[in-house]
């Protein structure tokens, strides 16, 4: 069942209701007790999808996104300052010691 905003035309009290989606719009103010009430065409709710098909990871902050991406340029700097030299675990052709002496 959906909840439904509310304002009195008289004196402009909002609230919400939680009507069936068939039920009748409220026209009593509970405010001032005036037949003035009507149902406000709001802009809608967002959508959270909540179950174990989805992961809570899927909606993250602004700022957790902003901090997640410093890292990962933070982390392709360091290795492509650790491209630059060369390390003893590979000879020449790019293929470890073990992987080049194996040919059947």
């Amino acid at each position: 069942m959906p909840t439904y905003d509310y304002v009195c035309n008289e004196c402009e009290h909002r609230w919400e209701l939680f009507q069936s989606i068939k039920a009748n719009p409220v026209r009593k103010c509970p405010a001032c007790g005036r037949l003035r009430a009507r149902r406000v065409i709001g802009p809608g709710a967002g959508i959270i999808f909540k179950g174990s098909g989805f992961y809570q990871t899927d909606y993250r902050s602004a700022s957790y996104k902003k901090a997640a991406a410093a890292d990962r340029k933070a982390g392709e700097a360091s290795s492509k300052k650790s491209d630059g030299k060369s390390g003893g675990a590979t000879g020449s052709g790019g293929k470890s010691t073990g992987e080049s002496k194996s040919s059947s």
